[in-house]
């Protein structure tokens, strides 16, 4: 089966690419960035460069194909790569390309708590594409993964406190949330790309458990056995440089934005042990997640 994988140097669209060619299927692994190209050709794929604000590149990079998975996304671009032009309309015309070409199945990663009035746009252009995907008559299937254990839990908090002996919260850090590992997803995602029949069409996924941020740095400074430092930004000086920051780096506001809003702003925990069973997917918990970048980290050092 020829199948194209959109965000193939991502850290999910990596891990489908790898467990899709193994497998044993004929993989176009989709990139901007020429240079990225040849780790793709390594992990036995075929290259393909092609641009989400490029249209045509789009037709070019569906044409012959039989499925396709779409993991990439803008939520911190700017300029040329701004949200709006990557996660909007650069989906929208990925999705009419599909349809163009007949792709027999489009699986698209949106993400855990998108909807309508989601007090952040980017979980909002998440629900709008979720939309025009099930009213374009493409076959398909909607992952809604949880926050990935290898940015939000190791490079937006564990990761400095290796390195540096302090990690940076932005807020409070108390808002309890579900951590996933993209291995997992990616194991999810492979599954409902290829299943026979398509099961579900809209699929919710996290690991198991939910932690606050402040729980993540007392995990990696416990496992690591060093003292646990953690230095908060207030969240109104979160909010007052949201606004600031927005006109240079919407990507960086945006991450801004979302961490200071209130615990209770919206629904981040995630009970997902049902599917984990039914796709027979074992979840990397967190501890081990963590237990895992420690050792990674001192084996290094």
């Amino acid at each position: 089966m020829d199948l194209l994988v959109v965000g193939a140097t991502g850290v999910l669209g990596q891990q489908v690419t790898r467990r899709l060619v193994e497998s044993g299927h004929h993989v176009r692994a989709m990139t901007r960035n020429v240079r990225a190209s040849h780790s793709l050709s390594k992990l036995g794929a075929q290259p393909v460069i092609a641009d989400l604000i490029d249209r045509r590149s789009l037709e070019r990079a569906c044409a012959g194909v039989d499925r396709v998975f779409a993991a990439a996304h803008g939520a911190l671009g700017r300029g040329r790569y701004r949200s709006e032009a990557v996660d909007d309309d650069g989906h929208q015309g990925l999705i009419d390309a599909a349809r163009a070409a007949g792709i027999a199945r489009f699986v698209y990663t949106s993400a855990f708590g998108s909807s309508p009035d989601h007090p952040v746009d980017f979980f909002r252009t998440k629900w709008r594409i979720e939309q025009y995907l099930a009213q374009s008559g493409v076959p398909h299937a909607i992952l809604r993964p949880s926050a990935f254990m290898e940015w939000h839990a190791h490079v937006f908090n564990g990761k400095a406190l290796l390195e540096k002996g302090r990690a940076l919260i932005l807020g409070r850090g108390t808002k309890k949330r579900n951590f996933v590992a993209a291995k997992d997803v990616a194991a999810l995602a492979s599954n409902a790309l290829l299943d026979e029949p398509l099961r579900e069409r809209v699929l919710p996924f996290g690991g198991p458990g939910d932690f606050s941020d402040n729980d993540v740095a007392a995990m990696y400074a416990r496992i690591a056995r060093i003292p646990l430092r953690v230095s908060h930004v207030p969240v109104p000086l979160l909010a007052a440089m949201s606004v600031f920051v927005r006109p240079v780096h919407p990507g960086v506001a945006r991450v801004m934005r979302l961490a200071s809003l209130p615990d209770d702003a919206f629904p981040a925990t995630l009970n997902t042990d049902d599917a984990a069973r039914d796709y027979q997917i074992v979840r990397t918990s967190l501890e081990q997640f963590v237990t895992e970048r420690v050792a990674a980290h001192q084996l290094s050092g």
